[in-house]
């Protein structure tokens, strides 16, 4: 009986394969590169023959100017990112759900996730067609409206707002579909019973909609506490510049400069390091209330 199970579920097993191998050449075998944080990293010399200084990089970073406000920027715009992502979703889907004609809805969810199959090397050039201080249409409007131009990308108090109200763009369509599935699966009784009791389409949602997506609400914020340490490098680098690195420079941008651009390997690698092990601590952290909170099992 075990021979018969086995032969039939070699070729799954086989499927597998090459994902395996992939994950494990990219993913486990870059772990042994994590010794570069405690060396003094010469590339000439290799792994084998750099110095070993202890945690001489991790007080390095430590003792540099600024990184206490690169990782409050880091903390802040994540932060935002994770409660504008999570409650904008929740908003459209309860919107849409109440939409009854067919082609309409579709057409709206089509439109509002496009963005999210859009790198944001495209969507960083848009942004800074449609935000420039001169010729965008956001500050042409603005001056039509009798306000100020604004230099969004160049302001340091605006900067950190347009990586989050951009980033939710780019991502709520693609969030709504998981809040519109959650919809689906509420029991249509719930609703017929609450316009019996007179309850008006308000009511319905807030009594009915709402607490049915609940549990998936749980799930997917307690989930997203993660990333609290990933702020969206690619987003960050292709609108940032030297102007607003005081509100917008995040950990993954300091790794950039710091192992691409300064050749300082080693620190760059304590720096990601420490960025692993807090995000590992949140991602534990994170599964485990999913499973006090939402009964979420990853088996």
């Amino acid at each position: 009986m075990e021979r018969m199970r086995w032969r039939r579920e070699l070729p799954l097993h086989v499927m597998l394969l090459p994902g395996v191998l992939l994950l494990f050449v990219f993913s486990y075998i870059p772990i042994a590169g994590i010794v570069i944080a405690f060396q003094k990293f010469v590339p000439a010399r290799g792994i084998g023959g750099s110095d070993w200084i202890g945690l001489g990089n991790f007080r390095y970073v430590m003792q540099m100017p600024g990184i206490g406000q690169v990782l409050w920027n880091t903390l802040y715009i994540s932060s935002m990112k994770m409660a504008a992502g999570l409650l904008v979703p929740i908003v459209i889907a309860m919107l849409l759900n109440e939409v009854r004609l067919t082609g309409i809805k579709r057409s709206i969810q089509t439109l509002i996730y496009l963005p999210h199959f859009l790198s944001w090397i495209i969507l960083g050039g848009i942004l800074i067609d449609i935000l420039s201080p001169t010729q965008g249409i956001v500050n042409q409007l603005l001056v039509w409206l009798g306000f100020d131009a604004q230099f969004f990308l160049g302001s340091n108090k605006l900067f950190p707002y347009v990586l989050v109200l951009s980033d939710v763009w780019k991502e709520f369509g693609f969030s709504t579909i998981v809040y519109l599935a959650a919809i689906t699966s509420i029991s249509p009784t719930l609703y017929e019973a609450a316009v019996m009791d007179g309850a008006g389409h308000w009511r319905q949602a807030w009594h009915v909609t709402l607490p049915g997506m609940l549990p998936v609400i749980v799930l997917l914020a307690t989930l997203s506490l993660g990333n609290v340490l990933n702020a969206g490098f690619e987003q960050v680098f292709n609108l940032y510049s030297p102007a607003v690195y005081q509100s917008g420079d995040i950990l993954d941008t300091l790794i950039y400069r710091l192992g691409l651009l300064d050749a300082q390997f080693g620190v760059a690698t304590a720096v990601g390091l420490f960025k692993s092990l807090v995000s590992l601590l949140m991602i534990s952290m994170s599964y485990y209330l999913a499973y006090r909170w939402a009964n979420y099992r990853i088996f």
